[in-house]
């Protein structure tokens, strides 16, 4: 599957500016807008926005957000005609994430991805009820809104300095993709019972981190991906930790929108130039936002904390370790397994 390169310096020197911005701005947007799950509206636009590498593209940022409102309001429909009818609705959730895996592994593109983020939380909002699922399609909404909002604004405030827009460079997997993709969304539809179980609304958004390893094609990728979730999941959880025991000392929204400006700006020079690769950085910020946002408005910070840590770890290496076996029994990727295990 596609992975966003790391971004350049030389071609965008604002990168880390600008992300720091628009954490900042996302975080501002939530005393005025009142979300009812205030860490998914801090982290989701700002993850968009993270993605995007090179010059500003309109229709990239646009894409993404006008995508997720589509998908959010399409996924509510399906999901409240088909509730009363759980073996249907069950096998309808197993072919939409059918389709999405199958995408990824046919293109290597990240659209697939997306419909099986909106498809799976919208889904597992609906066992819980109408009204929950009401209110995961309106922060679905509310949250592309935001992003669309924000990006041409902290682009035009600070651009990138290449005028290059970025040309992603897509794989195919090679191998028998409809059985890679039954694996993928078997695994993934006992996970969401799992999510459904255990996770509360809340703490949606740092599950998904967890269960997306399982969108790579092969066993060393998805034991990569997995180790980069809960390395991303310790750091984000490590500078959310200092920015809420700083806060104790004064909890004032700005203070708390200059500590979040301050961590965006860490992870983002991180994503140019730290040791790890550029998307753990980046997923520890999505980390960061969410736990800062729960732990300021709704939730305990320690509570937060340690369930997120615990509930990522267990999520990601229980979907890697399932995918990473039903892959080795069918062999459906031998020829880039092999490609793997000799790099």
């Amino acid at each position: 599957m596609y992975v966003a390169p790391r971004p350049i310096l030389q071609d965008d020197p604002w990168f880390a500016v600008r992300l720091a911005a628009a954490s900042a701005l996302a975080f501002l947007a939530i005393p005025m807008l009142n979300p009812a799950l205030p860490p998914f509206v801090a982290a989701f636009p700002v993850a968009l926005i993270a993605a995007h590498r090179k010059a500003y593209d309109p229709i990239k940022l646009m894409a993404g957000p006008i995508a997720t409102i589509v998908l959010a309001i399409v996924m509510t429909w399906v999901v409240e005609i088909l509730r009363p009818m759980p073996f249907v609705y069950i096998g309808v959730m197993w072919l939409i994430f059918f389709v999405g895996f199958r995408e990824i592994l046919r293109t290597g593109a990240t659209v697939g991805m997306l419909l099986i983020f909106v498809s799976l939380l919208i889904s597992i909002m609906g066992m819980h009820g109408s009204a929950t699922v009401a209110t995961m399609r309106d922060t679905f909404i509310l949250s592309a809104l935001v992003a669309l909002g924000l990006a041409p604004v902290v682009y035009f405030i600070f651009p990138a300095r290449t005028k290059e827009k970025l040309v992603e460079d897509l794989t195919p997997t090679v191998g028998d993709i409809n059985t890679g993709a039954a694996i993928r969304a078997t695994v993934l539809m006992a996970l969401s019972f799992w999510l459904y179980a255990v996770m509360q609304p809340s703490d949606m958004m740092m599950a998904m981190i967890a269960a997306m390893v399982i969108v790579f094609p092969t066993r060393v990728r998805v034991w990569v991906e997995a180790r980069e979730r809960i390395d991303a999941t310790l750091y984000g959880a490590g500078a959310a930790a200092i920015v809420l025991l700083l806060v104790t000392v004064s909890f004032h929204l700005f203070v708390i929108v200059a500590l979040v400006f301050l961590t965006a700006l860490c992870f983002g020079s991180k994503m140019l130039s730290g040791a790890k690769p550029s998307t753990l950085y980046q997923y520890a910020l999505s980390v960061a936002l969410a736990l800062i946002a729960g732990a300021v408005t709704t939730q305990d910070p320690a509570y937060a904390s340690y369930t997120r840590i615990a509930l990522t770890v267990a999520g990601a290496f229980s979907a890697a370790l399932a995918v990473a076996l039903l892959d080795a029994l069918t062999g459906w990727a031998h020829q880039e397994l092999r490609a793997d295990q000799h790099a």
